[in-house]
């Protein structure tokens, strides 16, 4: 939804739900109720009770007469009211779970006072009010718990609630939409010609469900045109918070903040000026050879490309409050994203892609900014081991993802931990490509010479010692030992 509505729209959007049925389970008229007990029952009910009936929005709005829905004007004035020291939004939003986007709009309309209080529906699980779940049966309010049907066929459609299908701004005309997208960037980077008029642009937009016809009147934007191609994701209350922050850190520790900020634009048409951003703060090496300086980056630019693709890519937008981050240190590089992977992390390089984003990954797909499906981990790995770099090291909780990059360290440098790790993503690799591990490849990943072949033995050892590697036949000459992942060894005793 936009930050700020003209009072020609609200007028229009007010109009329009007055015009509505008197029962009407997205929708509660009011005149001058005030309590606040009250309100942050029904901002629960008509959220439920929008995502139920198909609808991006529920309304509470003062100022209207129930019955007969004719204007009346109200003495409400949501902004200064407060709960004992707390504003209201405010203690309002602290007794929501899960929190979702509600804003309370102001109009004079005909020479009368109107509140509107805008809520967003819900999306993976039915909102509480102070612990408790409610919904409209009819026009009365009613606890959900009291209603099993309802409650049964609302977690049937949070099942099949998909992020990029929600609309990020409701009813608005063909012109405000060509405002709030960059809807050149969308034909210029799928290589399509820009239409001639507004109709097709609007039409060729609309192919991609980027926009889709509103029952109301106009065109809704749905979350997936305006994560990917939003002018100005501030423009967009539900989805500012998912723009990409980038911090740059002085030394190893979040103490002292060298630069901040949050992209602006969408995924999509942002995205190159987004990895431009990023390449200019990281640090490079100055390397001379035959009397030319040049400087090469200091991690490889590709990796980065494909971790920050993935972050954006693979979150889960119905963490609230949170986005996408990357956080640059002396030392290495942290992307994190919210939500949990859909595979374990060791198993990134072998696993079957998957993602709950799969309309927005296949669009990005499309334009370039990801390539192959699944592929991205591989080239992360890869590349650290062409720049002779560190293993990344991918962790995971139950609400946040974060991938870690490291600043090049010999092999003496190295701890028990990062030997280990890199060894076990090299056979990884090694064993997508059709390729065995050795003592030969592992020198060579590590940049052993070949005089110091026990150094490489002493890293296998590590590895199997700690469960990361296993040897595909110990009873082979020890020059012909080939090692495999954990899981990749074959069965040596199927069944029957």
């Amino acid at each position: 939804m936009t930050t700020n509505y003209t009072a020609e729209y609200l007028a229009s959007l007010i109009h329009e739900l007055c015009k509505l049925p008197q029962e009407t389970e997205w929708v509660e008229f009011k005149e001058n109720n005030q309590n606040p007990q009250d309100i942050g029952e029904y901002v629960s009910a008509l959220s439920n009770s929008a995502a139920l009936v198909g609808k991006a929005f529920g309304y509470l709005a003062w100022g209207v007469e129930d019955t007969t829905h004719a204007l009346v004007g109200t003495n409400f004035k949501p902004h200064a009211a407060k709960v004992g020291n707390e504003e209201l939004e405010n203690w309002l939003l602290r007794l929501l779970t899960p929190k979702i986007h509600f804003r309370f709009l102001e109009a004079q309309i005909e020479g009368k006072a109107v509140v509107l209080l805008e809520i967003e529906r819900a999306y993976r699980q039915p909102v509480q009010f102070g612990g408790v779940e409610f919904i409209r049966v009819g026009s009365y309010k009613k606890k959900l718990k009291e209603f099993q049907e309802k409650e049964r066929a609302l977690w049937r459609l949070f099942d099949k609630a998909l992020f990029e299908d929600g609309i990020a701004v409701d009813h608005v005309q063909g012109d405000e939409v060509l405002r709030l997208l960059d809807y050149p960037a969308y034909f210029d980077l799928l290589n399509l010609p820009l239409p001639e008029n507004k109709k097709a642009i609007l039409h060729g937009l609309a192919g991609d469900n980027l926009i889709r016809v509103c029952e109301a009147g106009g065109w809704s934007i749905t979350n997936l045109g305006a994560i990917l191609f939003a002018k100005r994701l501030d423009d967009f209350s539900s989805l500012k918070r998912k723009a990409m922050r980038v911090i740059q850190y002085r030394g190893t520790n979040r103490v002292e903040t060298i630069k901040e900020q949050d992209g602006s634009k969408g995924y999509a048409n942002g995205f190159e000026e987004l990895i431009g951003y990023i390449n200019g703060l990281l640090p490079r090496n100055e390397v001379i050879g035959q009397a030319l300086r040049k400087q090469l980056p200091l991690y490889p630019e590709l990796a980065v490309r494909e971790l920050v693709a993935n972050a954006l890519i693979h979150q889960d937008f119905f963490v609230s409050g949170a986005g996408p981050m990357i956080e640059i240190f002396t030392d290495r590089i942290e992307i994190g994203n919210p939500g949990a992977p859909l595979v374990a992390t060791e198993r990134f390089v072998d696993s079957p892609p998957r993602s709950r984003n799969e309309a927005l990954a296949s669009l990005m797909r499309r334009i370039g900014i990801c390539e192959e499906r699944g592929s991205g981990w591989d080239k992360v790995v890869s590349q650290t081991e062409i720049y002779q770099l560190p293993a990344p090291l991918a962790e995971a909780t139950p609400d946040h993802t974060r991938v870690m990059l490291f600043a090049p360290r010999s092999l003496t440098q190295m701890d028990k931990a990062d030997r280990i790790r890199a060894v076990y993503w090299h056979a990884c690799l090694r064993y997508v490509s059709q390729q065995p591990t050795t003592n030969s490849s592992i020198r060579q990943r590590f940049g052993i010479e070949a005089r110091n072949s026990a150094t490489a033995s002493r890293l296998i050892k590590e590895a199997i010692e700690a469960g990361s590697l296993v040897p595909y036949d110990q009873s082979a000459a020890p020059k012909l030992m080939r090692y495999l992942p954990h899981w990749a060894m074959p069965d040596r005793n199927p069944a029957g």
